[in-house]
């Protein structure tokens, strides 16, 4: 079989509802993985710190749960504990080979430019495809880059399938062209090394965009990943905000 040599991996951060005072954002994450060096190196890597923490590798690293304590991450309720894990984490993102696209979409600010604007997850995934494809200048002809993104229930997945399909139609984009990507559904619990790091990624980029003079200690970390012009220009590039 012949596919593309990288693969994408996509999460969130915020949710689809009613604009929140505390985060009014929605993020997706889209990591991009050579594939054997993905196979090779970082799974690899992931697996050496939950067994130094955990004693196995079943536990799914959850920004949210590693924020709250909460589960297995009960553990870093220890000082010391919390930040030599928090050190190795970051130490280990820091140094695993991918690339970074996101699309931050300002909950708060969309009702006031649109009076009926579009879904916030439909929106963020066109943006990030959209980059994804001119990162690899991909054609119709290209093998089929899969995009790995979590199955959120069947009503939701029936429409995420329809917005992604959109977005690579050559009207659906604003590259004007078919997109070679291919849709994968992941299962919600399945413990895949690139969904975790998309999911420990987003949160921090919303935190950023809402409020850059925040101290973000992941923001240090997580923006030296994203895509740049060739001038090294994130916005627009590797980080789209909208509106």
């Amino acid at each position: 079989m012949n596919f593309h040599p990288s693969i994408v991996y996509v999460d969130e951060s915020g949710d689809h509802g009613p604009v929140s005072p505390e985060y009014p954002i929605f993020v997706l994450a889209f990591c991009i993985f050579d594939k054997a060096q993905y196979a090779d190196d970082v799974a690899r890597q992931m697996q050496h710190l939950k067994f130094k923490y955990f004693g196995h590798d079943a536990v799914v690293l959850h920004e949210r749960e590693i924020r709250k304590t909460t589960g297995p991450f009960a553990i870093l309720h220890d000082r010391s504990t919390r930040h030599e894990f928090l050190t190795d984490l970051t130490t280990m993102i820091a140094e695993a080979p991918f690339e970074l696209v996101a699309a931050a979409i300002r909950k708060d600010r969309l009702l006031e430019h649109y009076a009926q604007p579009r879904d916030v997850y439909h929106l963020a995934m066109q943006f990030g495809l959209e980059r994804i494809a001119m990162h690899f200048m991909l054609e119709e002809n290209h093998p089929p880059l899969h995009v790995v993104c979590e199955g959120r229930g069947r009503v939701e997945d029936a429409a995420l399938e329809l917005a992604f399909r959109r977005a690579c139609d050559a009207d659906g984009n604003a590259l004007g062209k078919p997109l070679s990507l291919q849709l994968v559904l992941a299962p919600k619990h399945g413990n895949y090394c690139g969904m975790q790091f998309a999911d420990l990624i987003a949160r921090p980029i919303g935190r950023h965009v809402l409020d850059p003079e925040q101290p973000n200690q992941a923001w240090e970390t997580i923006q030296k990943k994203f895509r740049r012009s060739d001038e090294g220009r994130v916005e627009g590039w590797g980080l789209k905000v909208f509106p």
